[in-house]
């Protein structure tokens, strides 16, 4: 698992689409995506990027309690750009189950309607619960149900995977 491999995968789709001129805004899901949107805009000079937090909309919320709290006030929505009629590409790390995926579309929802959502992600679990695909995919991985696979970013900004124990 190449967490910058996959990334340059992603860049390179979004890069295709700015240079074909194409209308799009990315918006990261907090925490992982949020770091990988930040980069893919410093990264291909793009004014503005959006950051989506699921915590309010997740369906275990309840059991997720002050740790929903602690994100949601780490790192809020926020977005910058007009969502109605706005095609955007959601951003995240990892994709298993979709359920994150829905969460933010419900949010995204709350600020209006897009004309297009896409979703980006870096690794993609192929776990689904709900019936939600990735529009491009860095990498397909296969790791045992009991670990999750946890993004991390060191001081130069790079992105690397660590497997962890699932704890709940």
């Amino acid at each position: 698992m190449n967490a910058e491999q996959s990334y340059l995968k992603l860049l390179e789709a979004i890069k295709k689409r700015k240079d074909a001129n194409e209308a799009f805004e990315l918006a990261g899901l907090a925490m992982g995506g949020a770091w990988i949107a930040e980069r893919l805009a410093k990264d291909l000079q793009l004014p503005q990027y959006g950051v989506i937090n699921v915590a309010f909309h997740r369906d275990d919320y309840a059991e997720k309690g002050m740790t929903a709290l602690r994100t949601a006030s780490t790192m809020p929505t926020n977005l910058p750009f007009e969502v109605n009629g706005a095609n955007i590409i959601l951003i995240d790390d990892v994709l298993l189950t979709g359920r994150t995926v829905r969460a933010a579309l419900n949010e995204l929802f709350d600020f209006g309607r897009p004309a297009r959502v896409e979703l980006m992600v870096l690794a993609d679990r192929e776990n689904r619960e709900l019936p939600i695909a990735a529009n491009v995919v860095g990498e397909r991985v296969s790791i045992p149900d009991h670990k999750i696979l946890v993004l991390e970013k060191d001081g130069a900004g790079k992105f690397s995977f660590q497997l962890e124990e699932r704890t709940a």
